[in-house]
C-alpha cells in the first residue's frame, strides 16, 4: 500500500505550486491519489499518443477542483510544470475548469457537476461504434455530484448497453443526505469494488477490473468544512 502525503513528495510538491482555489483543496486532495494511478499505472495514454484514436479516454467529471489533476498531468509531462505557477491567470491555459481546447491530454471541459458521466456514456458508445474494442473510458465523479438527476439515467443506460466504462467515485462523505447501502447500491447492473482511496495497489486491481460496465469506490477522509 502505498499514499502520496509526504510534504517531500515530487507530486505533492507540484501540487503545492497551484495556488488561488484554496475551497477546492479538499477536491483536489481527494482525487489525487486515484488520478496518479489512472495515469501512472492504467490508462493507455501518454504525451506521444493523446491524440492516437485507440487511446484510453478520461474525464475529470469532478472538474470544478483541478488543481490535482493538472499536477498529474504536469508530472507525466502532458503539460510544462511552469503552468503550475499561474493558475487563472489572464493568459494561462489553467483555469478553474480543465479546458479540452487549451491543455493537451484533457478530453472534456467540465466543472458543471452532473455531466460528466452521460459525457463518458457517450464517449463509450462512440468508441465501440468505431470498433475500438480495446479501448476504455474512464470516469472521476464526487459522492455529492451524484445527487445530480442526470447521472441516474447515465448509470441506467451504461447498464442497459454494457460499456466498457470505468465510474470511479471518490467517498469524502460529502453528499446531503449520505448514500444508505452505499454507493455501490445505486449502480445496478454494473460490477463494483469499494477500495481506500490512498491505497494505491487496491486501487489498481480495481481500475484493471473488465467489467460492462464497472464501478470503483474510492473511500477517503471525511470532507470538512
Amino acid at each position: 500500500m502505498t499514499a502520496i502525503s509526504a510534504p517531500t513528495n515530487p507530486l505533492h510538491n507540484l501540487l503545492s505550486r497551484v495556488t488561488g482555489d484554496a475551497k477546492h483543496a479538499p477536491s483536489a486532495h481527494s482525487t489525487l491519489d486515484v488520478l496518479w494511478v489512472l495515469y501512472d499505472r492504467v490508462l493507455r495514454i501518454s504525451p506521444e499518443t493523446a491524440d492516437e484514436p485507440d487511446r484510453d479516454r478520461f474525464l475529470l467529471s469532478k472538474g470544478h477542483g483541478p488543481a490535482a489533476y493538472y499536477a498529474v498531468l504536469a508530472a507525466k509531462g502532458f503539460i510544462p510544470e511552469e503552468w503550475l505557477d499561474d493558475l487563472g491567470g489572464w493568459d494561462s491555459p489553467l483555469g478553474h475548469h480543465p479546458d479540452r481546447v487549451l491543455i493537451p491530454g484533457v478530453e472534456a471541459g467540465t466543472g458543471s457537476l452532473g455531466h460528466g458521466l452521460g459525457l463518458a456514456v457517450g464517449t463509450a458508445l462512440g468508441l465501440r461504434a468505431q470498433g475500438f474494442d480495446r479501448t476504455r473510458t474512464f470516469v472521476l465523479v464526487g459522492d455529492a455530484e451524484l445527487d445530480e438527476g442526470s447521472n441516474h439515467e447515465a448509470i441506467a443506460y451504461a447498464a442497459a448497453a454494457g460499456l466498457a466504462l470505468t465510474a470511479v467515485v471518490i467517498d469524502n462523505q460529502s453528499s446531503t443526505h449520505g448514500w444508505p447501502g452505499g454507493i455501490e447500491t445505486r449502480f445496478p447492473g454494473w460490477s463494483a469494488d469499494v477500495v481506500d482511496g490512498r491505497d494505491h495497489d487496491a486501487i489498481e486491481r480495481a481500475l484493471r477490473e473488465p467489467g460492462r460496465p464497472h464501478l470503483v469506490v474510492a473511500r477517503v477522509e471525511p470532507k470538512r468544512g
